[in-house]
């Protein structure tokens, strides 16, 4: 009886991978050996990037939130503390969307946190 090699599942696994690194540059995308260890690492990479690209969406609003309100005389991290004192609970990328798409209600918030800090710092020094 002849050896069983299994040999249509080997295979369907091989061309599993060698499908998966179609686009690769080189035997990364040819031969079956180079083009697992390409797959396996995009595979990290792609696992990776997933929890990176929210931190970075995180950075990009802020950058926007701050771009918005330097010009109307505030830094990014006093707006926040005014929104927090104003009981406004609008998360950062609400904010960047509403700095870039309708500066007229960015405004409107704005003012808002503007005049929590200041009746902050009147309490503060009254006492």
């Amino acid at each position: 009886m002849a050896r069983a090699t299994n040999g249509p599942a080997s295979r369907a696994r091989r061309k599993r991978i060698l499908l998966r690194a179609k686009g690769f540059r080189g035997f990364r995308s040819k031969l079956f050996r180079y083009a697992k260890d390409a797959v396996y690492k995009a595979w990290q990479y792609e696992y990776r990037d997933r929890k990176r690209r929210k931190g970075q969406f995180r950075r990009l609003w802020s950058a926007r939130i701050s771009a918005a309100v330097r010009p109307l005389g505030l830094t990014y991290s006093r707006f926040m503390e005014g929104l927090k004192a104003a009981n406004i609970d609008l998360d950062r990328k609400s904010l960047a969307d509403l700095a870039v798409s309708n500066p007229e209600a960015f405004k409107a918030v704005f003012d808002a946190a503007k005049k929590a800090i200041d009746a902050k710092q009147g309490a503060t020094l009254a006492k």
